[in-house]
């Protein structure tokens, strides 16, 4: 599967009492939410195992501060001209990442790749992995704002509106809160679902997504304004979800035949207009599963099912796996939820004598106080 780890990172993430060190790279105008979404959770996976898992280090090209979008300055730990002994890199976009990514940028990426790195992106900072050539044919997440123009600049990145990506040794998550989902995720599988249950129970946040969830990309973005006759046909098919309209009666409704019909499916949203309104009802089925207490019998109906085994079947071909199994949080793809051990007494390793004090230290120095400390136990 695309999601799989590789034998050489599952190998990182269990080196006894070592933490896996990740360097933020920051970007002109990068998105303060999507960078803290990211850290966050690494920071809160310290605070309940007792010791430190994650280290991190935020980064820009020179060690001069850098300015979110939202115009708040930050201080990074150190320059890119530092040798840092990194596992894993995260590049952090925000707005218009064509003008924040310098030669520079693409070099130090470059090396990091040719080290083995785990290289990551969150927001737009894909943009900048695919500049270096370092996406190409890996399946990659950026927000939904970038999906057509870095099609165009990049057909080589097999790019998806999935809300995060993990594909073999990359990662991308496409901004906002998803870069929380993304780390909940790879936590999870580096050591155990109890960990990453207990990170998400701290921020208040009810429902991990997964990979399969999808961003909610405005069709009128993707289409612009050529497309009139298809955006009405579609806003039709969303209004009318429990109860389908037959393919005729929509194309009558907009003045086309169903043979025109058929072709701007087939030209624009590359399916079948029975296949998209299919996707559609499944969707927003899969949504009243996660999110209420509906029974499936009940989320069939509104869904615009005539049967429940029907349902069931259409479900597990789309999302590979049935209604009932997503409801109950089953995971059967495979290696979601390996742990790694740890199988050390120290609950921090000491930086080597060339490295910058990592504010992971710090932050873990001040949560021994804490209740939560060292509340959940890792897999041994």
């Amino acid at each position: 599967m695309a999601s799989d780890l590789t034998k050489d990172t599952k190998a990182a993430a269990g080196r006894s009492g070592t933490p896996q060190t990740l360097g933020f790279l920051l970007l002109d105008n990068f998105t303060l939410i999507s960078l803290a979404s990211a850290i966050e959770p690494l920071r809160m996976a310290n605070q309940l195992a007792g010791r430190e898992l994650y280290r991190w280090y935020t980064l820009t090209q020179d060690g001069s501060p850098v300015r979110a979008s939202d115009g708040l300055q930050v201080t990074p730990d150190a320059s890119t001209t530092i040798p840092l002994s990194l596992d894993w890199v995260v590049v952090c976009g925000g707005v218009a990442p064509q003008h924040s990514i310098s030669r520079e940028h693409v070099q130090w990426l470059q090396s990091q790749s040719r080290q083995l790195r785990r290289l990551g992106a969150v927001c737009t900072g894909s943009w900048a992995l695919a500049k270096a050539g370092l996406l190409d044919h890996y399946e990659t997440s950026i927000h939904w704002e970038c999906l057509a123009s870095m099609q165009e600049a990049f057909p080589k990145v097999a790019l998806t509106t999935r809300l995060f990506s993990i594909d073999r040794d990359r990662f991308t998550a496409s901004g906002g809160t998803a870069p929380l989902d993304m780390m909940l995720n790879l936590i999870g599988h580096d050591h155990g679902r109890e960990l990453a249950a207990g990170i998400s129970e701290m921020f208040i946040y009810d429902r991990v997504r997964n990979e399969q969830d999808q961003q909610r990309v405005p069709l009128k973005h993707v289409l612009g304004t050529t497309q009139p006759k298809l955006l009405e046909i579609v806003a039709l098919m969303e209004s009318n979800l429990e109860e389908p309209i037959e393919l005729d009666e929509l194309a009558s409704y907009v003045n086309v035949s169903r043979r025109q019909l058929e072709r701007l499916f087939q030209k624009y949203l590359h399916c079948s207009p029975s296949r998209y309104y299919l996707k559609l009802r499944l969707v927003r089925a899969r949504q009243l599963l996660k999110q209420t207490s509906l029974s499936i019998i009940e989320v069939a109906s509104v869904c615009g099912f005539v049967s429940t085994p029907h349902f069931s079947k259409c479900y597990r071909e789309y999302f590979g796996v049935p209604p009932r199994d997503e409801r109950s949080g089953v995971q059967n793809r495979q290696g979601r939820h390996g742990g790694a051990p740890y199988a050390t007494k120290s609950w921090a390793a000491e930086p080597a004598a060339n490295e910058p004090v990592s504010s992971a230290l710090l932050a873990l120095v001040h949560a021994q106080g804490e209740p939560t400390f060292a509340s959940v136990p890792l897999v041994n």
